[in-house]
């Protein structure tokens, strides 16, 4: 075996411009496999994560306008939604919906602690499973709960920014009172904000937003967690029922779809999920193709390296060398060529996407809302990489097999007659 290896050693030093582009080929269609799914897993966690924002089985109602005329009322009416609305969602969709919440903003807030202020987006007035379906992160305290809804106390849960403007040992903020305008409101909680300058909500229960400020029975949101619901023919049913209910509430045509609008964000994560689906398969055809491009490259090279070596074969053959030695002889020789530079080109591979994970994907864009990452962890399992490079091993272990087979079946007379 050791001779096998010194004789390979010898021939691929003798043909430098040949084994390097056999090579090459080989690295080549590997590298673009890996980096190619890395950047394509970059572009595909990085909104995954942007969906994971949210709690997947859950729905955001909006009130509209609407556009059809209906019992003598005229189109274009505005559509606010209330707490009828709320107790339809809870009672009327018992074996659907889980726990019912709503949203009230209260605009033009100035939080002060001492000499220190600052002005939040709005007093936002939500029930406690607000926590779960937007997934706040609280980092110290609590947020609001049934006790605060029930005696509309007046809490409230800071972002991680506000509480520092406030006091630059935020922590200590928790359990004590700040003014929100002329108003003293004590801090339960801070939560985790998303580190853009515009999210600045300040959270208080719904029914002290509602009380204070006069609000009624107004809902500017109703939000709720779903069960249930698992396919798209039965969230677009649901979803047509509970629109026809709510319509009925504000005397709206049953067919109005523009007079209450719905976020659902089941149905986006099963469209979304679908359209990663496509990216992953079209990222994979084109690899595969890369790769199908290298291993066309050492079917063409080992041919080649055939034909120039006709000659050799014969002489070999002349001298006792059985078939078999022959067809060893190319077959190793391309199997070693093939593992070499594919794991060459696999740690180039590898080594461009950690690259391009400590580059792009540390950046972020903001969107205004928040801050979302463009590229995230955008790598390749080491799984994918040894497959990858195992399966062009394979299929160099075939391409030398077809010409090493032609060349192993040639006369000795033949091929020393070949030029």
């Amino acid at each position: 075996m050791i001779e096998l290896l010194k004789e390979i050693w010898t021939t691929a030093r003798r043909n430098k411009l040949r084994t390097s582009l056999t090579g090459f080929a080989v690295a080549w269609g590997i590298f673009m496999l890996i980096f190619l799914l890395g950047a394509g897993n970059g572009l595909i966690n990085a909104n995954m994560d942007q969906m994971n924002r949210f709690l997947t089985n859950s729905m955001m109602v909006f009130g509209g306008r609407t556009s059809k005329p209906y019992n003598g009322l005229k189109e274009g009416r505005r559509i606010e939604l209330d707490n009828k609305d709320m107790h339809t969602t809870a009672t009327s969709f018992k074996e659907n919906v889980l726990e019912v919440g709503g949203m009230l903003f209260q605009g033009g807030i100035t939080l002060t602690n001492g000499k220190n202020y600052v002005a939040a987006q709005s007093l936002t007035g939500v029930y406690p499973n607000s926590k779960e379906i937007n997934k706040h992160e609280i980092l110290h305290g609590r947020f609001v709960n049934e006790i605060d809804i029930r005696d509309s106390r007046k809490v409230i849960v800071l972002s991680k920014d506000q509480a520092k403007e406030l006091d630059r040992n935020y922590k200590n903020l928790v359990g004590r009172y700040i003014k929100v305008n002329n108003m003293m409101f004590l801090v339960v909680g801070i939560y985790k904000g998303d580190e853009s300058g515009h999210n600045t909500d300040a959270y208080s229960a719904f029914t002290t937003v509602s009380t204070i400020y006069g609000r009624g029975d107004e809902a500017d949101r109703i939000e709720f967690a779903f069960k249930g619901l698992e396919t798209q023919v039965e969230n677009e049913a649901f979803e047509a029922q509970y629109r026809r209910r709510l319509n009925a509430n504000h005397d709206v045509a049953p067919d109005d779809d523009n007079a209450v609008w719905l976020w659902n964000r089941y149905t986006q994560n099963m469209q979304m999920n679908m359209g990663i689906g496509i990216i992953r398969m079209a990222l994979w055809i084109v690899g595969l193709f890369t790769l199908l491009s290298g291993i066309v490259g050492v079917s063409n090279i080992m041919l080649i390296t055939v034909k120039e070596r006709t000659r050799e074969f014969g002489i070999r053959k002349a001298l006792g060398a059985t078939p078999w030695s022959i067809l060893r002889l190319i077959i190793v020789e391309s199997v070693i060529i093939t593992t070499i530079f594919g794991y060459i080109g696999m740690f180039c591979g590898v080594l461009a996407n950690e690259y391009m994970n400590a580059t792009i994907g540390q950046t972020q864009v903001d969107t205004g809302l928040f801050k979302a990452t463009m590229f995230l962890n955008p790598t390749v399992g080491l799984d994918v990489c040894i497959q990858a490079t195992m399966v062009m091993i394979i299929a160099g272990t075939i391409a030398g097999m077809i010409p090493a087979r032609k060349a192993a079946k040639v006369r000795p007379i033949e091929a020393l007659n070949a030029k």
